[in-house]
């Protein structure tokens, strides 16, 4: 018995050191698709992403660094009264995508198809697809849709934390107690996914309100994404999923893809930062007024300016893996991917400090027993099969 023990200790030893050996030649190994990053606000602002940055959380080497093979960009217009076209910034953004692309063609391509996806992967370049977070981008316009599609977008958020004419969005169905704020989908609403369908670009759920949510899920005819949203049921926040959405799309033949900022997937964040503000009230006080004086900082984060104090609060990596486990266990691995929604959030995970950090999620899963060819569809391979369902044939 004892011998028998021996070598049970010495096989999952030999075990964990092959898979501790072996995660990151996998990593590099499969295609990484993540879902959502805001560094697109960067680039239209003039910043030269081609370099290594000392700020945000992306730039091409970190990409390549972090084994990312492909990134969706997305296009976000922040929403203000009375703006006469938003349609006009999303172009403006999208141009800027484009002069990044062009100055890096030797490493980067624009991609719209999964063939293309194959075949600049396949040649070793970083792949960028553009997504418009913020339906409002469309200006209310079906016509608005061809004129995207056309110029690459191959996703849209529905809506922001923002309402559209046309579609309601999560905060504004929890909170606007008025009796005529109709909730859901109008009547344009139906039209525009009925249109996405036809047009081939895929319906993203992020943000949206669950009467508009269930809405989509009986009008689509094409698999949908949340491209960046988490589990309600282990952080409830009203910026993720119930299990009977989750089961929804699952059923849709869709991806949920997971965000990795802690607000979505830490029910004790916000308590935690909250205290740990009041404690540092004094530091947080002289940095933001250190912001107002310096343009040097308007652009660091306090938790950057605060990052060893941080990491006292900061949940680790293996909440992240937690929720992508637990749609795995609720609905299979089909149907779960990754949405970082870097350069978006204030605050990071341990060990995930930027996009150089992707084969930490590939350490946990192979940690965890999960198999290569399960590892493979979490990484990328579910969303590339959304994009062929939603693409015209």
């Amino acid at each position: 018995m004892k011998n028998l023990i021996l070598i049970l200790l010495f096989s999952l030893s030999v075990y964990g050191f092959q898979s501790g050996k072996d995660y990151r030649k996998l990593h590099f190994e499969s295609l990484v698709i993540d879902c959502h990053n805001d560094c697109t606000m960067r680039i239209s602002r003039g910043e030269d992403l081609s370099k290594k940055t000392a700020r945000g959380h992306s730039d091409l080497p970190r990409f390549i660094a972090g084994g990312v093979d492909v990134q969706i960009f997305a296009v976000f217009v922040p929403p203000v009264k009375n703006k006469k076209s938003y349609k006009k910034e999303a172009d403006q953004q999208i141009d800027a995508i484009e002069n990044f692309i062009k100055k890096n063609r030797d490493k980067v391509a624009l991609v719209r198809t999964t063939d293309e996806i194959i075949k600049f992967y396949q040649d070793g370049k970083f792949c960028v697809m553009i997504g418009i977070e913020g339906g409002h981008a469309l200006d209310n316009s079906l016509e608005n849709l061809k004129h995207f599609y056309d110029r690459g977008v191959r996703y849209i958020t529905l809506t922001w934390n923002n309402s559209t004419e046309w579609a309601t969005s999560a905060p504004d169905e929890d909170t606007i107690t008025d009796k005529n704020f109709h909730k859901g989908l109008s009547q344009r609403g139906f039209e525009i996914i009925k249109k996405m369908n036809e047009l081939g670009i895929i319906i993203d759920v992020s943000h949206l309100g669950e009467k508009s949510f269930w809405d989509v899920i009986q009008t689509t005819k094409k698999p949908i994404i949340a491209s960046h949203s988490s589990v309600w049921n282990l952080c409830p926040n009203r910026r993720n999923l119930t299990d009977e959405q989750i089961r929804a799309i699952s059923r849709n033949d869709g991806v949920v893809c997971i965000n990795f900022a802690p607000f979505f997937i830490d029910s004790s964040f916000v308590n935690k930062e909250k205290k740990f503000r009041s404690e540092n009230k004094l530091k947080i006080d002289s940095f933001l007024t250190a912001q107002k004086k310096d343009t040097t900082l308007s652009k660091v984060t306090l938790s950057d300016f605060l990052s060893d104090d941080y990491k006292k609060i900061k949940p680790p990596i293996s909440i992240l893996i937690d929720h992508i486990e637990y749609i795995v266990r609720l609905v299979g691995i089909d149907h779960v991917g990754l949405g970082s929604d870097f350069d978006g959030i204030s605050v990071t995970l341990l060990e995930m400090d930027d996009v150089s950090c992707f084969p930490n999620i590939t350490r946990e899963l192979v940690n965890r027993g999960y198999t290569e060819k399960d590892i493979k569809k979490i990484l990328g391979e579910n969303f590339l099969r959304v994009l062929k369902m939603n693409e015209k044939h």
